[in-house]
C-alpha cells in the first residue's frame, strides 16, 4: 500500500481526521486527538507507524521481523505499543489493513466514556 492508499483507508472510519502536528514531513491521522496511524518518509523509504497492545505489537514483529520494528521514534516506555512498518511490499496490503483497523480499535478502546460516546453520536 502507498502513502495515499493507506491514508484514504484510514480516513474512512469514524471520526478519524488528518493532522501535522509534527511538521508536513509526517502525515498522523487521529480519532478524538488520539493517534493511531502515523505516515512518514525514512531515509526515503515510506514508513507507517501504528499503536496498539504488547502482545499484537510482539505479534507482527515476529511474524515480519524484517519490516516491523518497535516504534523507531517513540519514547522507550511507549515503544510496546507502537510499531513501525517499513513499506516495501514485503508486509502484504490486506496485512497492513489489519493491523490499522486493530490500532483504530485500541485507540478507541482507550478514549474516554464521554469521548467515546460523541463518537459513537456523530454518525
Amino acid at each position: 500500500m502507498t502513502h495515499s492508499e493507506i491514508l484514504s483507508y484510514c480516513l474512512e472510519k469514524q471520526g478519524a481526521y488528518e493532522d501535522h502536528p509534527f511538521g508536513e514531513g509526517c502525515t498522523v491521522v487521529k480519532v478524538k486527538k488520539r493517534i493511531f496511524a502515523q505516515l512518514f518518509m525514512l531515509s526515503g523509504e515510506p514508513m507507517l507507524t501504528f499503536n496498539g497492545d504488547i502482545p499484537t505489537g510482539e505479534f507482527y514483529r515476529n511474524l515480519y521481523p524484517e519490516d516491523v520494528k518497535r516504534g523507531y521514534h517513540c519514547p522507550p516506555v511507549q515503544q510496546p505499543y507502537f510499531n513501525t512498518v517499513r513499506l516495501s511490499g514485503s508486509v502484504p496490503d490486506e496485512e497492513i489493513r489489519n493491523m490499522l483497523d486493530g490500532s483504530y480499535k485500541y485507540v478507541v478502546s482507550k478514549l474516554t466514556k464521554k469521548a467515546y460516546q460523541e463518537l459513537i453520536s456523530d454518525k
